[in-house]
């Protein structure tokens, strides 16, 4: 379970975020592309982009159902 205390920097403020954790596996990217962005020196995925359409929300929490190492999360500040 991803932990919002635990937050990659790179994550813009909001709902959404990916920790740590995060292994640079890619699901995240392919899943939801208009929100994951890779941080390329560090190798790892943050939120570039909260969801903005019941489309991008579908594609978010798809993406945490996928995620291999449970480091994306839905609980962080509005």
């Amino acid at each position: 379970m991803a932990d919002r205390d635990d937050r990659n920097s790179s994550n813009v403020p909001g709902k959404f975020y990916v920790d740590s954790q995060c292994i640079d596996c890619d699901l995240c990217r392919e899943t939801a592309p208009n929100n994951f962005s890779r941080a390329e020196d560090e190798g790892y995925s943050y939120v570039t982009k909260q969801p903005e359409n019941d489309e991008e929300l579908a594609q978010c929490r798809e993406a945490i159902e996928g995620c291999p190492v449970e480091a994306i999360g839905e609980d962080g500040e509005d």
